[in-house]
């Protein structure tokens, strides 16, 4: 029964974690957006002055929103951990086809039951680790228009994921997907977040406009 009851939690704190993750999105979307200026960008002009062509109150509650978002999900996230670790312990006395599976262990996405059974199994499979950070970025570009900024820590861009020859393989896989959505997982400032770019030719070089230094 308790082993349930934990199951049952940790069900609802991954669907906790996925809806904060959703949001987190939007906000940093928005931020980021062109003309935009970021999630720690200046919102002054040249001169000192609040900057006129941004709405500088819904930017600041933005802010004030996504660092509660963080630290929800940090605190969301440990507490997974630990629900995780006394399940796979054996505390509970489970077989491992009975523990909960996180089917998304970069973005933290809703648990899947399997059709026809009332247990699920756990994937303890390491997360991605950052292959590359995103050190320039243009603005207007698709990598920008899209979500991603600067500093972020690459875990996986489309199927790449870290290993040998990842600067040809990463121009391959956004060539390969012209026009096409591609996931890509980041860490940004210790928070996991799943986004959706597209490769596109727009003004600039490339079909991102971002440069990935790798690590």
């Amino acid at each position: 029964m308790v082993g349930t009851n934990l199951k049952a939690e940790t069900i609802a704190l991954m669907d906790q974690r996925t809806s904060m993750e959703a949001q987190m999105n939007a906000i940093i979307a928005r931020l980021c957006a062109p003309g935009g200026p970021g999630i720690t960008g200046n919102l002054l002009d040249s001169e000192g002055f609040p900057r006129a062509d941004i709405d500088i109150p819904a930017i600041r509650s933005d802010r004030h929103r996504l660092s509660e978002l963080r630290n929800d999900h940090k605190n969301i996230t440990d507490k997974i951990d630990q629900n995780l670790q006394v399940l796979h312990s054996g505390k509970l006395n489970q077989s491992p086809s009975s523990y909960p599976r996180d089917t998304a262990a970069v973005s933290g996405g809703p648990l899947a039951e399997p059709s026809g059974s009332a247990t699920m199994a756990v994937d303890y499979s390491p997360p991605g680790e950052p292959f590359a950070t995103i050190d320039e970025i243009s603005e207007e570009s698709p990598a920008s228009v899209d979500g991603l900024c600067l500093g972020d820590l690459v875990l996986r861009f489309g199927d790449v994921g870290k290993g040998d020859d990842l600067l040809p393989r990463l121009a391959s896989e956004a060539q390969l997907n012209q026009g096409k959505p591609v996931q890509v997982a980041v860490l940004r400032q210790g928070s996991p977040l799943t986004l959706t770019v597209t490769p596109r030719a727009w003004h600039g070089r490339g079909l991102l406009g971002c440069h990935f230094r790798i690590l």
